[in-house]
């Protein structure tokens, strides 16, 4: 479907890509990893047709529909329900067409053309428009707010939301969590999981593309390599080939040396001259010796707290919120030194609320705050890398914001310490707006740590970061030896790291008693609570209004009423009997599915075309899973209003 033969890429003077060679065939899920500025969004760049190839080939289908998400944040009056809306191309169009007709009188024409819209399914696209918001984090209430009323992070989010709509043989992702909490990458998780169309997944969060991706496309040193399976897989066998690489690279260089010791032992020698030469020979034949070459290291050291008071900080019964509206209420929590908490919670619960609260940056609205006077707290927010200075350095924001033992740092401190986060030689001098995103994600991190906090509140720290990074910090925090709070869509993160999770929902925080896992199936059934409590809601609304009507009804006009109802409503009944049994059913084949595509195993043992059965199966039965959740959910609205 897309063809890559002996591509060179290059952004700038310097190459990206060298010599790329790949296939990627119809309902390929990939994944495309590498380190920052390796050159991945430049190849999606290729694809979308942004840049020609600079030498060798690449080919794609005639009239490809390709989707990816716009670069830049929306700025737009328009309600963001119809923002997502105008992402179905083919339905506006539609929409256009039918207009016209109607403004040319031209019943006939709108007539058919009514019929078609109908087939685009356009009389259900705000529903459907509406459950992309619903999923990706936005309130109901909110969908015909402006675009441009909604924070950035928003705004991206119904960029992606308008992406989705679109009807497309090649969806494009580049870094697509980066602004999702951890239920929305969930929900994310399982769109692209049922998606049947190409995927080209940039990523570096590895539990998403583990369970997305069959194939892995790696950019490293300009190199472009094809792996067959997720991105665990590809790491066995990456890590297996390097081992293989530099094992034949130990005996080519020994071979090597014990030729050139003989030459240079018997050259000289008349009787042994020819076998000399011979040797000389065989030296010149033998393959270059392909040294293998590891990118830059990130070893974070995080210093060592002055003082570890015990407790760090504690809330009591406290409410906390903007203004007249409380986001919390009754919070109770103490945080003491080694602590590994991690916060759960829906998008707009209160996750962010809290970790201001935590770091002093919002006062309560009632109940009492008490910190050590030696908490020395430091607040990664996700708006962190705003915070810096792009006329400025890293050296000189490093002392500018870095805490009071900066200035008593000699010069070759500041710069060891910035060379643990990959700030080395002159890129220390090299201003702050040049730098990527993942860059100043690394400098605001050495730049609190610097500080010697006793507590880290950590905002979603991985955004930007690749995962080299993403490890670094996972190591760095394990060795901390203060308390560690995060709030993070990054699963292996929080894993790694946190002892204990609470959870904040409906204004309240508790202690959450499960892992991640136990937290997806909650949310999942949080839903279904929300949506049977909604319908019961809608139900007794309108049996209240009802009751006065039928006061002056007869009572035998009711009953007959009410039997009708039951005859209407017991097939209804019966087929949610039917998608309560069978749902299990088809979760549990799920599940072997994906214990099964897991296996690196499965790879070598079974032929592509199995792979590629056993994936189809997999989308197949998780768009079967969805459509029946769909209608388990309608059903016990329908049920619930009658």
């Amino acid at each position: 479907m897309l063809n890559l033969r002996n591509v060179r890429l290059r952004r700038g003077a310097e190459p990206l890509l060298e010599d790329a060679t790949a296939s990627i065939f119809r309902g390929d899920k990939v994944g495309v990893v590498g380190r920052n500025g390796s050159g991945k969004s430049t190849l999606l760049a290729l694809i979308r047709g942004e840049l020609t190839a600079d030498a060798g080939e690449y080919q794609a289908p005639a009239n490809l529909a390709i989707a990816s998400v716009a670069q830049h944040v929306p700025d737009t009056e328009r309600n963001v329900v119809d923002f997502v809306i105008d992402g179905d191309l083919e339905l506006r169009a539609q929409e256009a067409a039918i207009e016209a007709a109607r403004a040319a009188h031209d019943g006939s024409r709108e007539a058919q053309l009514l019929a078609e819209l109908d087939a685009l399914g356009g009389y259900t696209a705000r529903s459907r428009a509406a459950s992309l918001l619903d999923g990706l984090g936005f309130n109901a209430v909110d969908i015909d707010r402006p675009v441009n009323s909604f924070s950035g992070g928003l705004r991206m989010r119904a960029a992606l939301a308008s992406t989705l709509m679109r009807r497309s043989d090649v969806l494009l992702l580049d870094e697509p969590t980066n602004h999702l909490d951890l239920d929305a990458v969930l929900w994310l998780e399982s769109w692209l999981k049922a998606w049947t169309g190409t995927l080209l997944l940039v990523s570096h969060d590895r539990e998403f593309l583990d369970s997305i991706v069959n194939r892995v496309l790696h950019i490293q040193q300009r190199k472009l390599t094809s792996w067959s399976g997720n991105y665990s897989s590809f790491e066995t066998q990456y890590a297996e080939s390097r081992a293989m690489a530099s094992a034949e690279a130990d005996k080519q260089r020994r071979q090597a040396e014990h030729l050139r010791a003989f030459i240079a032992r018997f050259k000289a020698k008349a009787s042994k001259a020819r076998q000399a030469q011979s040797r000389v020979k065989w030296l010149e034949r033998l393959p270059q010796i392909i040294e293998q070459q590891d990118d830059e290291s990130f070893e974070w050291d995080f210093r060592e707290p002055r003082k570890l008071p015990r407790p760090l900080i504690t809330l009591e019964d406290v409410a906390a919120g903007y203004g007249e509206r409380r986001v919390l209420d009754k919070l109770r929590l103490s945080l003491a030194p080694d602590e590994r908490l991690g916060i759960l919670g829906r998008n707009g619960a209160g996750k962010s609320t809290l970790m201001r609260v935590l770091a002093a940056e919002l006062a309560p609205l009632a109940g009492t705050v008490t910190a050590s006077p030696d908490l020395e707290s430091g607040f990664f927010a996700q708006l962190e890398v705003d915070q810096l200075d792009g006329s400025s350095t890293a050296l000189a924001e490093l002392v500018r914001r870095g805490g009071s033992d900066l200035p008593l740092w000699s010069e070759q401190q500041r710069r060891n310490h910035l060379g643990q986060f990959g700030f080395r030689g002159e890129r220390v001098f090299a201003p702050v707006q040049q730098f990527s995103g993942g860059e100043r994600a690394r400098l605001s991190l050495a730049i609190l740590v610097a500080r010697r906090p006793n507590v880290l509140l950590l905002d979603e720290p991985t955004n930007h970061l690749d995962f080299d990074m993403r490890n670094s910090l996972l190591l760095a925090l394990q060795e901390f030896a203060g308390a560690v709070v995060v709030v993070s869509h990054d699963r292996t993160l929080l894993r790694g790291i946190c002892d204990r999770f609470i959870l904040v929902a409906n204004g309240v925080v508790r202690e959450f008693d499960g892992d991640l896992d136990d937290y997806a199936r909650w949310l999942a059934q949080d839903s279904r609570v929300a949506a049977q409590v909604a319908a019961q809601a809608a139900a007794l609304a309108r049996g209240a209004a009802g009751a006065e009507a039928d006061s002056a009804g007869s009572r035998r006009t009711a009953r007959r009423r009410e039997a009708e109802a039951r005859n209407r409503l017991s097939p209804l009944r019966a087929e949610l009997r039917h998608i309560d049994a069978e749902l299990p059913r088809l979760t549990a084949r799920r599940s072997a599915l994906e214990q099964q595509l897991a296996d690196p195993l499965l790879y070598q043992n079974m032929s592509a075309e199995d792979q590629r059965r056993l994936t189809r199966e997999h989308g197949t039965l998780a768009a079967e899973i969805d459509r029946i959740e769909t209608r388990w959910l309608e059903l016990s609205e329908e049920l619930g209003a009658s």
